[in-house]
């Protein structure tokens, strides 16, 4: 079959960088295509040319035959490209049916049908299978809730290219599963489908055939993907063998560092109580909505409690108080590096050093010399892939922006408990590592460590000890010795009884 998406010898390079070098492959129609590479690949240079938010320095790409020269997004959208970005495109403000609609409002007179709207919004979600509520303000939903939102729109917008990026990063099993059985849909319409994903068993099940870039360059193309292995892509685009990505070691554990006594909140039905001693890692599983994130933000204090202590030595923190933890020594990287994590137009100096100017620049004075000193010191310690400190955050890769948030908390002074969502949400198999091992060896300095994920594989990884959450309630409390895949999943699973934590013993 002839291709009906092909990258011709494209090239793109920033100041300092180049990001894309001579990049040539072609997808057939009604193929579903993999793309996959280390954080900082080129993957995201690659779809913004695609969706006409970059040119290309050189290179051409055509669609159907056709040569495309894009001057903007709308250009690739006339085309019939949709690009769904990791980090969502949505307006939050807007109606889950108006984002859906956005720019072709069904009007009557000049004044928008709302009811044609809705009534349009909702055949087509019942038609997909999307169980979202379309007279919902998109601020009011879940992460995972968007993305099906933003799946959506380029699903009814008959488009004849789409290029997913990382899209079940934030979904549940259940909402994956809707995923995949929209993408087998749209193959048998023939639309060509880019899929860019870390989660190689994924890129199996979905693709049929799959591209892997390493530092801006083509590492290998596979016409068809069911002739290579998982061991061989790992390889492909790390450039180096990776036995064990977990790298878990056992250590020493000391006294109890952090006590969470009767922990209480607006979402969470149930009191939790649990505690964390020196050099530990806790690993917080749970199916999303399992209230995880939401236990994380009340022991920080970013949301009110209702009731319970924390106590950090034997210290009480004051709750309803990031501040006061900060200067107690917890710290929280947050699940939403976009929008909670890092500060975006803003450099990985600044990004860095933000928390700890108060240390050396008294009287609101900035010490420009000391915070790049500092930003230095972490970009090198924490090995963050960047030009220059003063680049912006922005054109980092997700792995290095989350390098940079722990490099903010670990320039703090005393920190002592390590709160970290998602720690590798959207990260490649090389930065993984890369981070695990910051974790193994802050816990090794005598640090608690936090550690919340939807993914069972990593928290069993690299977890000491595992609390599975269901509903808001901890249903389970299991040692490392007695880590079961099948037992924990169980007891994440919601419909039966969660009346208090059940322990699964060694």
């Amino acid at each position: 079959m002839m291709a009906f998406l092909e990258f011709s010898n494209i090239s793109k390079g920033y100041p300092g960088v180049q990001a894309l070098s001579d990049i040539s492959f072609s997808v057939e129609k009604g193929a579903v295509h993999g793309l996959m590479g280390e954080n900082g690949a080129g993957k995201s240079t690659l779809i913004r040319i695609l969706s006409g938010d970059q040119p290309a320095d050189t290179g051409t790409i055509t669609i159907d035959g056709q040569a495309q020269n894009y001057r903007s997004v709308r250009d690739a959208f006339n085309a019939g490209v949709i690009v769904i970005h990791q980090e969502l495109q949505l307006v939050p403000e807007l109606t889950v049916a108006e984002n859906l609609w956005l720019g072709r409002f069904p009007a009557r007179s000049g004044i928008i049908d709302r009811r044609t709207l809705m009534d349009t919004v909702r055949k087509r979600l019942d038609e997909i299978g999307i169980d979202v509520d379309p007279s919902a303000k998109v601020a009011t939903l879940s992460i995972g809730a968007r993305q099906m939102v933003e799946i959506a729109k380029a699903v009814m917008l008959d488009a004849r290219v789409i290029a997913l990026d990382e899209p079940t990063s934030s979904l549940s099993s259940r909402e994956s599963e809707v995923l995949f059985a929209m993408i087998e849909k749209l193959k048998a319409k023939g639309t060509v489908i880019l899929y860019v994903s870390h989660r190689l068993d994924e890129i199996f099940r979905l693709c049929d055939s799959m591209t892997v870039l390493r530092d801006g360059k083509l590492a290998a193309n596979h016409t068809r993907l069911a002739d290579t292995s998982r061991s061989q892509i790992i390889s492909e685009m790390v450039g180096r063998e990776i036995s064990n990505i977990w790298g878990w070691r056992e250590r020493a554990l000391g006294e109890t560092r952090l006590t969470v006594d009767q922990l209480s909140g607006a979402k969470l039905p149930e009191p939790i109580s649990f505690s964390v001693r020196k050099g530990e890692i806790l690993g917080f599983f749970g199916l999303i909505g399992a209230g995880r994130s939401e236990m994380a933000r009340l022991l920080y204090g970013a949301d009110s409690r209702s009731g319970g202590t924390v106590s950090i030595d034997g210290e009480t923190v004051a709750p309803n108080d990031p501040k006061r933890s900060i200067n107690a020594g917890m710290v929280l990287c947050p699940e939403d590096r976009k929008f909670e994590g890092i500060i975006q137009g803003r450099s990985i100096r600044e990004n860095i050093a933000i928390s700890s100017r108060r240390h050396f620049s008294p009287m609101g004075i900035l010490n420009t010399r000391k915070e790049s000193a500092l930003a230095d010191t972490y970009i090198a310690k924490l090995r963050v892939r960047t030009p220059s400190a003063r680049q912006d955050i922005v054109n980092l890769s997700g792995g290095n922006q989350q390098k940079v948030i722990l490099g903010r908390w670990l320039s703090e002074q005393g920190i002592k408990v390590l709160v970290i969502d998602e720690p590798t949400r959207g990260i490649d198999v090389g930065a993984k590592s890369e981070i695990y091992e910051i974790l193994y060896e802050l816990a090794s300095s005598g640090m608690a460590i936090i550690v919340i994920s939807s993914e069972l594989p990593e928290v069993m990884g690299i977890s000491d000890r595992i609390m599975v959450m269901c509903e808001g309630r901890v249903a389970a409390d299991v040692p490392r010795a007695a880590f079961d895949e099948r037992a924990i999943l169980t007891a994440a699973l919601p419909d039966k009884s969660t009346a208090g934590a059940n322990s699964i013993q060694e």
